[in-house]
């Protein structure tokens, strides 16, 4: 290599930052985050929390009940379709850089490893495998089995605290013969991890993941993947995908101006050992390893690198810019958008108390008071559950048609009650007329009401009404 060549290449270098490195603090951004969510509260409520154990949904430091939870499915259709949408638009990109499989391999295979323990001599080749022949490998093998338990556990740990909150998990750890089913789950996904991580490996990206077979559905010429441009550094491989040349020479001989120097390192670089050169296959996951490591050599010869992240269209077929902002993607963003619109809206109608009401079988009672009056009553079986994290006294008020202000009355409860938080309250409602309210001497007249139950303590945010009937009989019944 000439010296022209080696100061044109350092001059291309220069200020170049691989790849690999915005992934390494988008891992470490991602796995800050998802250990932080679940100890992130306000006001007792988390910003994300499933509890199966006390029937609760935690969403955006909003508690809902289970009789809430029509909001799980939007919450499921807005993750798949934005996975879905980010395929469509940079292929496999999340799992090349959110998938947690992933996160976990780098960590255990670039940290542990090569950095921490040097089993791996160099991070850039991910083929060949570490040797434990030797007793000192042995014994760090040992060591990494042993680290890689703990951050499984760890890591299992803190999956379950999205469904078992961490004040609750640590205080059922103190007993555990009450608990072994959050130990064992805790456990086996702990257990798991340790065999994906350190004896599956990739292989489960290229066999066991299903994305990978969605992505081939969901891609278009329009998709920004890993793509080796062949147009410039020739054609390696053949229409058979039989690879055709193994070195630079016999590549020159039939192709005088190809480009690539058949160093294969975006092959040992690879995690999921494919070559980028092959052209588009389902085990990529869009790391851009094999980028960086083109870059590296190319950029060393003062050119741009052979494998880029871009799509089929720009780079294999030379048929013009990718198209980022096409109908499909608008699309997929038009229906998150309404998702989340939706799911805003009905979040923003959240209750603070659950209540039912149901009217009993029998339509009215007639009775005479001591003051000789006659009284019609309806009675009323009510439901109610506190969903706040504190007790409240709950009580009720009568909305009437416009004419009947004050006319029906409550009798039965006479005072405000307690409820405990998550526990449903069941109350006897009794409402009544001592006067003439209707008079109608042929049937019975069902009167539309609305019942509004509140919190004494706060009417202004725990409050809820309900539409309801108060029959009232005809007229020769109240009158004798």
């Amino acid at each position: 290599m000439s010296q022209e060549t080696v100061v044109k290449g350092k001059e291309y270098l220069k200020g170049w930052i691989p790849w690999r490195i915005y992934r390494y603090w988008f891992y470490a951004f991602v796995t800050a985050f998802t250990l932080s969510i679940p100890w992130i509260q306000i006001n007792g409520n988390h910003l994300f929390l499933l509890s199966f154990d006390k029937l609760k949904l935690h969403l955006m430091f909003v508690q809902f009940d289970m009789q809430e939870l029509y909001l799980m499915p939007f919450l499921l259709m807005i993750g798949f379709i934005g996975i879905f949408g980010i395929t469509v638009l940079g292929g496999r990109v999340f799992c090349g850089w959110m998938c947690p499989q992933t996160i976990f391999r780098v960590a255990f295979r670039d940290l542990i490893e090569t950095k921490i323990f040097g089993l791996r001599k160099r991070i850039k080749n991910k083929q060949q495998e570490p040797d434990y022949s030797t007793t000192k490998n042995k014994i760090k093998r040992v060591a990494i089995l042993l680290l890689s338990v703990f951050l499984a556990t760890l890591a299992a740990a803190d999956f379950m605290w999205f469904f078992v909150p961490p004040e609750d998990f640590f205080a059922y750890m103190m007993h555990p013969g009450e608990h072994l089913t959050l130990i064992g789950t805790t456990l086996g996904v702990a257990a798991f991890l340790v065999y994906d991580i350190v004896f599956l490996k990739e292989n489960f990206c290229v066999y066991v993941c299903p994305y990978s077979r969605i992505q081939s559905v969901l891609f278009d010429d329009d998709t920004v993947v890993a793509v080796y441009n062949p147009n410039r550094g020739g054609e390696i491989y053949d229409a058979q995908h039989v690879k055709s040349f193994t070195t630079q020479k016999s590549l020159l001989t039939v192709n005088p101006t190809a480009e690539c120097t058949t160093c294969e390192s975006c092959v040992t670089v690879c995690p999921t050992h494919i070559d980028i050169r092959k052209g588009l296959q389902l085990e990529c996951i869009n790391c851009l390893e094999c980028v960086d490591a083109c870059t590296s050599v190319m950029g060393a010869l003062g050119k741009p690198s052979l494998v880029e992240w871009s799509s089929e269209k720009e780079t294999l077929h030379m048929a013009g810019k990718t198209h980022y902002m096409r109908p499909k993607i608008l699309g997929y963003i038009g229906i998150l958008l309404t998702l989340v619109v939706i799911l805003i809206m009905m979040g923003s109608k959240k209750e603070y108390m659950l209540l039912n009401i149901n009217k009993e079988n029998r339509l009215y009672s007639i009775v005479k008071t001591d003051e000789g009056k006659t009284r019609v009553e309806n009675a009323y079986t009510f439901l109610l559950q506190n969903t706040l994290n504190e007790d409240h006294k709950y009580y009720f008020d009568i909305i009437v048609p416009k004419g009947m202000e004050g006319k029906i009355k409550i009798d039965v409860p006479t005072a405000p009650f307690n409820a405990k938080p998550g526990v449903v309250k069941k109350k006897v409602v009794v409402l009544y007329a001592d006067e003439m309210i209707i008079n109608n001497p042929t049937q019975d007249t069902i009167i539309p009401i609305t019942i509004k139950a509140y919190a004494v303590d706060n009417k202004e945010e725990v409050v809820v009404l309900r539409e309801s009937t108060f029959t009232y009989p005809r007229a020769d019944l109240v009158s004798h």
